[in-house]
């Protein structure tokens, strides 16, 4: 869907709080480019997908370095494994969160990321895999 200069506008002055950077915790990780209020949704995006459902025995075929990107960067759960449906070349930013048991992120119901407190500019973002993914599901 076409998006008109208004609506850019809004979001560059509204949405944008990060960057990629390199992490002092692990490579690379999510800085904060400006102050990131409480409750903010600092990693808004204009980019919609979908996630299509693959189950596990599908996905066995697959080579096996490309098995290891899906383990790493997709949701499974219930031996299925939701890729989005704009494929796994092109990835969120959130994907570059590390993980801290102190995270200043946390996953909403509807699978936007929240500030758990005001973010200082320059501060990595962290979320709590543990509490985010549960359990790590990997191929057998």
């Amino acid at each position: 869907m076409p998006r008109t200069k208004k609506e850019i506008l809004r979001h560059l002055r509204s949405d944008i709080f990060c960057k990629i950077g390199v992490s002092k915790t692990h490579g690379v990780g999510v800085f904060a480019i400006r102050e990131i209020p409480k409750g903010a949704t600092p990693l808004r995006s204009l980019r919609r997908h979908k996630e299509v459902a693959i189950s596990m025995k599908e996905l066995k075929r697959l080579p096996k370095e490309v098995k290891k990107q899906i383990e790493i960067f997709c949701f499974i759960e219930d031996e299925v494994a939701l890729v989005p449906s704009i494929g796994i070349n092109s990835f969120d930013m959130a994907v570059y969160l590390n993980h801290s048991k102190q995270p200043n992120l946390k996953f909403k119901r509807n699978g936007s990321l929240e500030a758990l407190k005001k973010i200082r500019k320059g501060e990595e973002l962290f979320i709590d895999y543990d509490i985010s993914f549960g359990a790590i599901h990997t191929f057998k």
